[in-house]
Order: structure tokens, then sequence, then C-alpha cells
């Protein structure tokens, strides 16, 4: 019987679909020359410091990068010079907790690889998030690492208001159509190297 057919539970033909788009998505950026990458990551920073309603928000929640990830670290420089605030977050039990990070701060190893801040900082909760991303449609729907750590983030943030989502990727992770489930949370923005991706809200 075939993997997707009809008789599979649909959260696991779901899933399944999911890890293929994640898988060819990666494949297709680890593909990039990192040359590429790197202009490509100035380019994104420039974009989204364009965005207006980023420059409301006094407290950004961004990432460190991993492997082949867009990075964020040019477009921290530009918000700290914009005179707004950066938090992290940190992989828990709970989810992710956002801590303020200074540029020049050293973080410590987390879980996954990633790089995080100390525990001693205290937790913040950003107003705008800049989301990390495996695949994207142009939809605002995204695929993640398949632990949905952010859209659980975003759920909680949004109990204290609005939070604006701003996902960056490189134009080689679109996809044509990525399958949603309740707890997707769809993106507010998406920017890749090649501009703001106009979303299709239907």
């Amino acid at each position: 019987m075939a993997p997707h057919s009809d008789s599979s539970p649909p959260d696991i033909a779901i899933s399944a679909r999911k890890a293929a788009l994640r898988n060819a998505a990666l494949a297709r950026r680890d593909a990039m020359p990192s040359e590429d990458r790197r202009i490509g990551s100035e380019r994104i920073a420039g974009i989204v410091m364009g965005i207006p309603s980023l420059a409301e928000a006094a407290i950004v929640g961004a990432f460190w990068p991993i492997r082949s990830e867009v990075d964020p670290r040019p477009l921290a420089r530009l918000l700290f010079a914009r005179g707004q605030r950066i938090a992290l977050p940190k992989v828990t039990p709970a989810g992710l907790v956002f801590r303020e990070w200074r540029e020049g701060e050293a973080l410590v190893a987390g879980r996954f690889g990633l790089s995080e801040p100390h525990d001693d900082l205290p937790p913040l909760d950003p107003t705008a998030l800049i989301v990390p991303l495996a695949a994207y449609d142009r939809r605002g729907h995204r695929v993640g690492y398949g632990r949905g750590y952010y859209d659980q983030a975003i759920e909680r943030l949004s109990r204290n208001g609005p939070v604006l989502t701003i996902g960056i990727a490189f134009s080689v992770q679109a996809v044509d159509e990525v399958p949603a489930e309740p707890h997707d949370q769809p993106l507010d923005h998406l920017v890749t190297e090649a501009g703001a991706v106009p979303l299709i809200r239907t």
C-alpha cells in the first residue's frame, strides 16, 4: 500500500508530505554556494528592515543560524543600530523561551546544535518574530524542522496581543503548496533574497 494513500491517517500522511518537502528544500538550500548564501542574507536583511510594522516592535525575536540557513545576524546588527532589542530562543521542555541578547554577548550550546542565551538572563516576550523555515509556499505556510516549536511560540505569544511574523528563506526553498494543519500559523511576511514574497490569502 502506498504510504500516502487515502487510507493513511491524515496526520501521518501530512507529516510524510511535509518531511518530503523539507528534505528536498533543504537539499536545494545546502547546494547553494556559501557566497550566494552570504550575499542573499545581506539582501534579506535590507528588505526586512523596510517592513514598516517591524519598526514598531520594541523587542524582536530572532535566531542564531545553523547549517545552511539564512544568516539573520546582518539583520540583527541593523535592528540594534535602529535601537531595537533582540531576543533569542532557548529550547525547553515547555517550548521556546526567548531571552535578550546584546551584540557581542557569548552564547551557550543548546539542543539540536543551537546557540542559545544564558539561562540567567530574564525571559522576554517579543512582539515580532523572525522565523526560520525549511520550505514555504505563497500562502505564507511554512515547513519547519518538524518539532512545532515556532507554531507553539506564536500561539503562546499571541495571547498577549498581535505578533508580527516574518519568515526568511532563500528562494530555492519555495514549494508549490505546504499541506496545512490546524496548529499551523501562517506568516505575516515572507522575504527571500529575491524580495518580499507576495502572499496569497484565501
